[in-house]
């Protein structure tokens, strides 16, 4: 069946900075899914009206229509269970509390880091809507949200398992990556994708594991169109 990824675009269509749609990109990577992306903005309701959402990622499988990053995820595992990506019982017990952890602690983090480059890289026509949801969420203007400095150091605190696991194996999954590696990747390209902001040191664990991400699955986000690129 054609599967396609409804996917946030920026203010260049090539632009696909969403951290929940690159989670699923890189799903999809994994089990060597062909797929078709279809660029979606923020105002861009409508569109998704047959999913009965409102936001990015949605994906069809045919007649299948899944929402969310995550049930994405589990839905391909369900559907092409060769090679898996969160697995099943403990392996997806373990694996849901590592996406909390991410979304609850480190993607706000990353947040503070590059929310104004984050504000330049949306579509004009987005701008004010993204700014007024995002204060309503912070309760404060992004100017005061937006704080590189702090943010990488609550970066740093937050990512100290990570880098000490990362000390042993070149991958969150081990030896290659898989669920844990695309949740956490999803949030750090993100931010990579729309600034230009360092966000971990060079030469740290997560700086070195970042790169490989880049390249696996023939480097299809180290081939992705960054900021950098235009």
């Amino acid at each position: 069946m054609a599967i396609t990824l409804y996917d946030l675009c920026g203010r260049d269509e090539r632009l696909r900075f969403s951290p929940y749609c690159w989670r699923v990109r890189m799903a999809l990577a994994h089990k060597g899914l062909e797929y078709t992306t279809v660029p979606w903005r923020f105002l861009d309701k409508e569109a998704l009206a047959f999913a009965d959402y409102d936001k990015v990622p949605v994906l069809t499988d045919g007649d299948t229509v899944v929402t969310d990053s995550f049930e994405i995820m589990r839905y391909l595992d369900k559907a092409y269970p060769a090679n898996p990506v969160l697995g099943e019982g403990v392996s997806y017990q373990r694996v849901h509390f590592f996406k909390l952890y991410i979304d609850r602690s480190v993607t706000p983090a990353l947040f503070r880091t590059v929310a104004l480059d984050l504000l330049a890289a949306i579509h004009p026509d987005d701008r004010s809507y993204f700014r007024e949801t995002r204060e309503a969420r912070f309760g404060m203007r992004l100017e005061d949200v937006n704080n590189p400095e702090q943010g990488r150091v609550q970066l740093k605190k937050l990512l100290a398992p990570v880098r000490d696991q990362l000390r042993s194996s070149p991958f969150l999954d081990g030896e290659t990556p898989s669920g844990a590696d695309y949740l956490l990747f999803g949030s750090m390209m993100w931010a990579y994708t729309v600034s230009l902001e360092p966000l971990v040191d060079a030469n740290d664990p997560v700086d070195e594991w970042f790169k490989r991400m880049l390249e696996v699955h023939e480097a299809v986000a180290g081939k992705a169109i960054t900021i950098r690129d235009l």
